[in-house]
């Protein structure tokens, strides 16, 4: 989330930038403490945990030194928001561990009652089994030699299922509503459509929690106006007018509409003294698609295979 001033017009949409050459950690000579330079270098957030198991890991069983390139992978690829390790952890509530981690006891109703599931708790998006139907199709289809130019229409059976999925990004629409708001739908039409070996979006909805408005000449009597916010974050009106459009633009510009949703705005100062209020918002991001149901499973890794990761920086350098 970053802004930039271009006082004479933009003049072109080159960065100019180089990418910068991969290196080694050299753990092999220095152990945790190189490794713990490096993320503290570029913020890649390890914890002891992680410094002691990645220094043991390429130290005494890889028995090499890790590429800064991997070291940036196991950043992202390996954390609390991409694995869940707190969800999957051992669970203890006053001393007596419980038998089941929060996300086996997420999954339990799932397990005894899995209903007309065909994708749940594997994959980005969840999915429902849905029916067969006739399709008008190409007759070029599956021909890749010849499918250019216009080409007649069959009728052709289609067997399709019911995607669903939905996620939050809440601390990113409080900080810059806008962009924030515009990666949360965008992450989450991602999701729906990576789904088995590839699926279709189709409209989405979105959901807002802001603490009071305090709408210019219309303040109303429950709103503390006394009540601050951080500096760092937007105000909930800012929020909930900027996440919005912001939402609703990413979609468009993919060709999903925003279909419906909900907006909430809630702050009270209670008999204590308390406040209670939405001052860090919630931003809800869900959508439906569908798939053909011969694609719910993905294709197994197979040696030899490569590993291609798209994207990068969504701001200058």
């Amino acid at each position: 989330m970053t802004e930039m001033v271009y006082p004479s017009g933009i003049q072109t949409f080159a960065s100019g930038a180089k990418p910068v050459p991969w290196s080694e950690v050299d753990v092999l000579r220095d152990g945790k403490v190189a490794l713990e330079k490096f993320s503290a270098g570029n913020g890649l957030g390890f914890d002891a945990f992680d410094l002691e198991y990645y220094t043991n890991l390429f130290v005494n069983d890889l028995k090499r030194n890790p590429t800064t390139v991997e070291c940036f992978d196991l950043a992202q690829g390996n954390s609390e928001h991409s694995r869940h390790w707190f969800f999957g952890g051992k669970l203890v509530v006053d001393g007596k561990p419980v038998e089941k981690t929060l996300f086996q006891l997420v999954k339990e109703p799932f397990k005894k009652h899995p209903g007309n599931s065909v994708i749940a708790f594997k994959d980005n998006s969840s999915a429902l089994r849905g029916f067969s139907f006739q399709s008008l199709t190409p007759t070029t289809e599956g021909k890749p030699d010849t499918a250019t130019g216009p080409c007649p229409y069959t009728s052709t059976t289609r067997d399709y299922d019911v995607t669903f999925t939905c996620e939050t990004h809440n601390f990113p629409c409080g900080i810059a509503p806008r962009p924030g708001a515009e990666t949360g739908a965008g992450g989450r039409m991602r999701d729906g459509e990576s789904t088995g070996t590839g699926s279709l979006v189709v409209a989405g909805t979105a959901g807002y929690c802001v603490g009071n408005l305090r709408i210019p000449g219309y303040v109303q009597p429950w709103e503390d106006e006394s009540a601050k916010y951080p500096p760092t974050m937007a105000d909930p009106l800012s929020i909930l007018v900027e996440a919005s459009n912001g939402a609703s633009d990413y979609g468009n510009k993919f060709g999903e509409p925003l279909l419906c949703g909900y907006a909430r705005s809630f702050g009270q100062r209670l008999p204590t003294g308390e406040r209670s209020e939405w001052v860090k918002p919630i931003m809800m991001s869900g959508g439906i698609g569908y798939m053909d149901h011969r694609h719910i499973t993905k294709g197994t890794p197979e040696k030899g295979h490569l590993i291609v990761k798209i994207g990068g920086a969504a701001h200058p350098p």
